[in-house]
């Protein structure tokens, strides 16, 4: 993790990304990105991971790189798709069905939003050799829709719809995203949670306990002030 006053790295990658590229990120680095990608969530996850179904297409040979998101796409005249914006969704949610993601996609990126635990990426990511982007706070969906430059094909989109459906873009300069974890299973996150908990207790010593609370902070609604 950067240190503070220290200048953010910065690079920028070709996708699919060589393996050399993925071992040498570190956590903290701000990542722009060239080439190819896919989207893939849980609708795509439910069908080929949790049905078996077929993937319509060769998945590894598309890209090892899999963006978590919701694109706001609109259809032209001819047929093609033109990407306005594209929000990232929390990648959480998905953790369930990773490990056999990796182990049919060959997958090595995945792009979300708000990170995994720190056990999943030691026991699910580790293992497959991936690493984990986030994209940088909210309202960027119309920042990283610029980097989108061709939709190269989407699949499942009237079974699956938009924001589900498996989109490939050809992209330049996309992102900024940052690396949340690296290929030992360090994350920025859990990193950045730790150092702030330790202040926690100090910052708190010698105070009451506070008056006002809300349901989910108490075990009883008779304590609830609101």
């Amino acid at each position: 993790m950067a240190s503070p006053g220290r200048a953010v790295k910065t690079v920028r990658l070709k996708a699919p990304v060589a393996p050399e590229d993925v071992a040498g990120l570190e956590i903290g680095t701000v990542v722009y990105l060239d080439g190819r990608l896919y989207t893939g969530r849980e609708g795509v996850y439910k069908r080929i991971v949790g049905e078996g179904v077929a993937p319509p297409v060769d998945i590894a040979a598309l890209s090892n790189v899999n963006f978590h998101c919701s694109p706001a796409a609109s259809a032209a005249a001819d047929g093609s798709y033109r990407i306005g914006a594209v929000t990232a969704t929390a990648s959480f949610r998905f953790a369930p069905w990773l490990e056999r993601w990796f182990a049919l996609s060959g997958c090595k990126v995945i792009i979300g939003k708000g990170g995994m635990s720190g056990e999943v990426y030691r026991k699910i990511f580790v293992p497959a050799g991936a690493v984990y982007w986030t994209t940088v706070g909210y309202g960027t969906g119309a920042l990283l829709g610029r980097g989108i430059k061709r939709v190269a094909a989407v699949h499942w989109l009237e079974d699956l719809g938009i924001a589900q459906a498996l989109w490939v873009f050809e992209v330049e300069n996309f992102g900024p995203f940052i690396v949340e974890s690296d290929l030992a299973g360090n994350s920025l996150f859990e990193q950045a949670n730790e150092e702030v908990s330790k202040g926690f207790a100090k910052l708190y010593e010698g105070t009451k306990p506070a008056i006002l609370s809300r349901y989910g902070e108490t075990d009883s609604r008779d304590d609830e002030l609101i």
